[in-house]
């Protein structure tokens, strides 16, 4: 059975720092992909990053300089390094992999609440 567990969310002031991270098990085929979404109230789910098995990372513009991506592919585990933190990063964040071979595969979602 497949999971995907993230960590690492919480309530911060604008300006503070948090680091998500997401462990996935039970996938059998190596990852391609991984990237964290986020979904604000009465938003769609949107990309934050995204970070490939031999490319670089790509970001939302709305996070770039500001969040950094990374992977650890023989852990299954990827890392979201959010800095400067603004009021409007306030959202539900969401870890997902995508196999060489497969679907893709989310997680249950971690809570990120920026403000004062």
């Amino acid at each position: 059975q497949v999971q995907l567990v993230e960590s690492g969310g919480g309530l911060v002031q604008p300006g503070g720092s948090l680091r998500l991270s997401c462990a996935a098990s039970g996938i059998i085929f190596k990852i391609d992909v991984m990237g964290w979404y986020r979904q604000a109230p009465g938003k769609q789910r949107e990309l934050v990053a995204r970070i490939t098995s031999g490319g670089g990372p790509n970001y939302a513009d709305s996070v770039k300089g500001r969040f950094t991506i990374s992977r650890d592919s023989a852990k299954n585990m990827v890392y979201l390094q959010m800095n400067s933190l603004k009021p409007e990063d306030t959202a539900v964040y969401y870890c997902n992999m995508l196999p060489i071979i497969g679907s893709e595969y989310w997680g249950q979602g971690t809570q990120v609440t920026v403000s004062s």
